[in-house]
């Protein structure tokens, strides 16, 4: 998966639809989450920073993961001295982060992760007690989102399993709801917000 999104990480950031949805994705997580300057922020699969940068103006410190080497290198460019984000590159349900944060945003990255139990097992034990996630994704679609589907491994989530999976990973108080159509030519895309506490 890395190396493909590694060689898209240059242009990334030209397409609009992209760049306004994760705006989107960070005006709806401030609305239910709320944000202080004494936060420490993991932006899971954080590309070149586009959910990342936004919320990085609210809180103390974001910290992006990353498994496509491309993509940090991007983010990095991005950095300045007043708004920056820490780059990580690592796989980590393979390799755990051993750090804790107050919370965890994504933005489109969970239907590329193929175990996803393994991966809210992960992050529960990287969030401290009382802190939240905050996940943007596709919603349940036929597979044609994508023009190519090598790095996918779900064609979103069904929102009762994807529920039950996050609940018996510990999370409280979970929420999952629609909160943008991507409009593509050949057809409209559903994207979900999941918030839950630990």
């Amino acid at each position: 998966m890395s190396n493909h999104f590694s060689k898209r990480a240059k242009e990334w950031d030209q397409l609009d639809r992209r760049v306004d949805g994760a705006k989107i994705i960070a005006h709806n997580i401030e609305k239910r989450v709320e944000l202080t300057q004494e936060m420490d922020i993991l932006d899971f699969g954080v590309g070149t920073g586009l959910l990342g940068f936004e919320i990085a103006k609210k809180v103390k410190q974001v910290y992006g993961v990353d498994t496509a080497e491309g993509m940090l290198e991007k983010l990095k460019e991005k950095n300045s001295k007043n708004l920056h984000i820490v780059p990580i590159h690592q796989e980590i349900i393979q390799e755990p982060l051993t750090q804790q944060f107050d919370g965890v945003i994504s933005s489109m990255t969970l239907h590329h992760v193929e175990d996803i139990e393994a991966f809210f097992q992960t992050i529960y034990k990287n969030i401290k007690k009382g802190g939240f996630i905050a996940l943007a994704d596709l919603e349940k679609e036929n597979g044609t989102f994508h023009s190519n589907n090598s790095d996918v491994h779900h064609f979103g989530f069904e929102e009762s399993s994807l529920y039950s999976i996050v609940k018996k990973s510990g999370f409280n108080d979970i929420k999952i709801e629609n909160i943008n159509t991507i409009q593509k030519p050949h057809g409209d895309f559903g994207v979900f917000l999941l918030t839950a506490k630990k």
